[in-house]
C-alpha cells in the first residue's frame, strides 16, 4: 500500500526518510508506536501536529542510529568502498537533534501564535517564515 504522506505516519516516514515501500525501515505498528507517545496515531492529520511528528520522526532516527552501531561495523570492499556504521549512527543522531530543535520552534510559535508556514518542497526543510526567514540568504544574495 502506498505512503499516505498527508497523515502523521507518512509524515515521519517522509522526515526520517523511510520511504521504500519495497524495503522498510521499520513497520507501520512500530511507527504508531513512536506516534503514540506523543498523543497521535498513524491516520492523524498533521495539521497542529508538527512538533509531535517531529519528535516521533526524531525517535524513529535514534532508533535505527542506534541499530546500525550494534550491528554495524567499519567495513571495505577489495574495490575500496567503506562503510562505517558508527559514522552513519552519528549522522543520524545529528538529524535527530535538528528535528528536536525544531520541534521545540514548532511549540514555541504555536502558543497562541499562528506559524506562517508554508511547508516544504522538494527535499528542502521546514522553516517558520517570520522567525526565520531574515536568517537565511536567498539563492546567494
Amino acid at each position: 500500500m502506498a505512503i499516505d504522506y498527508t497523515t502523521a505516519l507518512g509524515q515521519v516516514r517522509l522526515l526520517a526518510s523511510d520511504v521504500n515501500e519495497s524495503d522498510l525501515a521499520l513497520d507501520d505498528d512500530m511507527v504508531a508506536g513512536y506516534l503514540a507517545r506523543y498523543g497521535l496515531n498513524r491516520t492523524d492529520a498533521i495539521a497542529g501536529h508538527r512538533a509531535a511528528i517531529n519528535r516521533a520522526a526524531a525517535d524513529m532516527i535514534d532508533a535505527i542510529a542506534t541499530s546500525e552501531a550494534l550491528i554495524g561495523k567499519v567495513i571495505s570492499t577489495v574495490d575500496g568502498l567503506k562503510t562505517d556504521a558508527a559514522k552513519l549512527a552519528d549522522s543520524l543522531r545529528k538529524h535527530a537533534a535538528s528535528l528536536r530543535a525544531r520541534a521545540d520552534k514548532d511549540e514555541e510559535t504555536s502558543d497562541g501564535e499562528t506559524s506562517a508556514y508554508f511547508g516544504s518542497a522538494g527535499g528542502y526543510p521546514q522553516h517558520s517564515y517570520r522567525k526565520e526567514a531574515a536568517e537565511y540568504q536567498v539563492w546567494g544574495c
